[in-house]
């Protein structure tokens, strides 16, 4: 209470620690969004030269893929772990030509590698945007939301096929690039837009980094 009874006014003097926090958390966002920018335009540019392969047919020979896959193995488990198995695979050769068009060379830590995938590597690819939002307090855990993603194009899933993640390719390629530069991620569909969702968010997640031989070539001296 002040002298004359009424409410003394709340303080807002902030010590110069909490001050010069929150500068340098301001900066750091900042610093993330212009980085975040600076991807998008590289994945555009690698884009915009890139051979371009028609879009309706790349759609229409994914699909007849997923299809043989359940005819063969008629368990959506089983064809959500092939088509993982061969986005593994194609990951693995694309990386070289990723990191030899992209000019990427080090990431300093998982935030800028997921910022590099979603902004970078499927622009490149595939031509679409991709959000990255959702990370836990560690920075180890983020989800990917595209905001197209042409592999459904013209796909109703039936009922019976309610379990397929039918582009679960995604999911293999990524790992399977990511790997080959001794990032060990895990990444699962938490909601598809095949199956009603609004739209279509993969999860990826920072496993360990691996310390073998593999992608020595990648790392900075």
């Amino acid at each position: 209470m002040d002298s004359a009874g009424g409410a003394a006014p709340a303080s807002t003097t902030h010590s110069p620690a909490q001050a010069s926090s929150s500068l340098s958390s301001s900066s750091s966002s900042r610093s993330k969004k212009k980085a975040s920018s600076a991807n998008a335009r590289l994945g555009d540019a690698l884009h915009s030269r890139a051979e371009k392969v028609n879009g309706d047919l790349f759609v229409l020979t994914y699909g007849a893929l997923v299809a043989q896959l359940v005819e063969d193995y008629e368990d959506p488990a089983e064809v959500n772990a092939q088509l993982e198995k061969m986005g593994r695979g194609i990951g693995v050769r694309i990386i070289d030509e990723f990191l030899a068009k992209s000019g990427v060379r080090h990431c300093g830590n998982f935030a800028e590698t997921a910022d590099i995938v979603a902004n970078v590597g499927f622009k490149m690819f595939l031509g679409v945007s991709v959000d990255v939002v959702g990370w836990n307090a560690e920075g180890t855990k983020c989800s990917l939301v595209f905001k197209d993603n042409p592999l459904e194009d013209f796909v109703e899933l039936p009922p019976a096929l309610g379990a397929l993640s039918y582009s679960n390719l995604l999911c293999g390629v990524i790992a399977g690039a990511l790997n080959q530069v001794n990032v060990q991620v895990k990444c699962t569909f938490e909601k598809d837009a095949l199956k009603g969702d609004e739209c279509t968010i993969i999860g990826l997640q920072l496993q360990e980094y691996l310390q073998d031989a593999a992608g020595e070539e990648y790392r900075d001296d």
